[in-house]
């Protein structure tokens, strides 16, 4: 995990293998790292190799991510890199119906561009 501060928000680049292991992982410890810094808003730009995670997984960890997450942050972009097909908007509606604020993009540019517009 590299973490670059901008203006406003943390930008995460996530590399390595994609296992439900080392996504909890980084988000455990992006979490540690946004709480040290009182950050709230994060571009997570996920470049993870391997098997797509299944539907229960990418649940599981929107959900358990909830948990820690809720009322810590005011944005959350996401970039996964690898996605495919819609699970990466199951997880979007997942997190947000238990208070995470995240959106999914398609590009960095325009996960960029959203957060710069929630910077008051």
């Amino acid at each position: 995990m590299t973490v670059t501060e901008k203006p406003g928000y943390l930008h995460v680049v996530v590399t390595g293998q994609n296992t439900l292991e080392n996504v909890e992982l980084y988000l455990r410890e992006l979490n540690r790292e946004c709480a040290a810094r009182g950050v709230t808003r994060v571009l997570i730009e996920e470049k993870l190799t391997g098997r797509r995670l299944e539907t229960w997984d990418v649940y599981q960890i929107a959900s358990q991510g909830s948990i820690g997450g809720s009322g810590k942050f005011e944005a959350l972009a996401y970039v996964d890199r690898n996605a495919c097909g819609d699970l990466m908007r199951f997880a979007e509606t997942v997190a947000n119906n238990r208070g995470i604020p995240l959106n999914v993009f398609a590009t960095v540019q325009e996960a960029e561009a959203w957060l710069q517009g929630k910077i008051t």
